[in-house]
């Protein structure tokens, strides 16, 4: 083997390993939902070629809303859907759409394009027992 072929193969190894990584082993940092003055978590999703954030933190038991933003025209974005809660939207181009969710019990409830090719997470979690400081 040549020096130019060994670099190549080096090259290829080293992308296989990134792209791996990237979509199959790193951890992702969620998104916490904003509280509201009246107690209900909201957060802006952007849709274009995938969910902006695709990881979504939500206090359990607190109602929330999910506005999703469609900023593009491919027909995979048309909808979302969330198979745990029964719910299917039309997501129009350039329109806001918004999802009520009521409180989530504490777990994961995935969310995705109707060809399950765009997908995204939302993850219910306890509320911190902690008391505040006096």
């Amino acid at each position: 083997m040549t020096v130019d072929v060994l670099f190549v193969n080096a090259a290829a190894l080293a992308t296989i390993v990134w792209i791996v990584w990237y979509f199959w082993l790193s951890e992702k940092e969620g998104t916490r939902a904003a509280l509201g003055a009246t107690g209900v978590q909201e957060i802006f999703v952007r849709v274009k070629g995938g969910y902006d954030p695709d990881l979504i933190v939500l206090d359990a038991g607190r109602p929330a809303r999910l506005h999703f933003n469609r900023q593009e025209t491919a027909a995979c974005s048309e909808m979302v859907v969330f198979p745990d809660f029964g719910i299917s939207r039309e997501l129009p181009a350039d329109e806001t759409v918004t999802i009520e969710l009521e409180g989530l019990e504490a777990g994961e409830y995935d969310f995705a394009c109707q060809m399950g090719m765009l997908k995204g997470k939302v993850v219910a979690v306890e509320q911190s027992t902690v008391p505040a400081n006096p």
